[in-house]
């Protein structure tokens, strides 16, 4: 009868922890150096209110590699990194509007969340197979695929193509 008891009561323990809500919102810890802060409008945290990303964590996401030109280069290079969209995912911000990305040097801007979801806007971790050191606008860059919307050669999507990005807020 103990044995069974002890059998419940370890089910039972078991059946809660999955089944938290606190640990359901909660994402995997970052291991390595953290090279992104989300904080803001966002359901799923790993440090205190906030969902903080080394590189493991961030390449475990929805990758995609873009091959556009930028304003910054005088050539072609393909970006690769994760999707915006599954980063909004991954912190259960889809409910914002806008996000406040926030560089290095702290210079920010504000993009809508539509941008990541229209146009797959990635978070590059890597230029021509490289990644990317803070010297060549790393570790992280926002990168539109301006060769294939051409419509978006603007000074406003330049703008929001932050590098050396380090923190990303969501706002409703």
């Amino acid at each position: 009868m103990t044995f069974i008891r002890n059998l419940c009561f370890i089910f039972l323990v078991s059946y809660l922890l999955v089944s938290s809500p606190l640990l359901a919102n909660q994402l995997p810890a970052p291991e390595g150096q953290v090279l992104l802060v989300v904080s803001g409008n966002i359901q799923h945290t790993n440090q205190g209110k906030e969902a903080h990303f080394d590189r493991d964590l961030l390449e475990a996401l929805t990758q995609r590699t873009t091959q556009t030109a930028t304003p910054w280069s005088e050539r072609l290079d393909t970006f690769s990194g994760p999707l915006g969209k599954a980063l909004i995912e991954a912190v259960g911000a889809m409910d914002s509007e806008w996000m406040t990305i926030t560089a290095l040097n702290d210079y920010s801007t504000q993009v809508p969340v539509s941008d990541f979801y229209d146009y797959e806007v990635i978070l590059a971790l890597k230029k021509n197979d490289r990644y990317l050191r803070v010297r060549d606008r790393g570790p992280l860059f926002v990168i539109y695929p301006f060769d294939e919307h051409p419509h978006l050669n603007t000074e406003m999507h330049y703008n929001r193509s932050v590098w050396q990005v380090k923190k990303i807020e969501f706002h409703e």
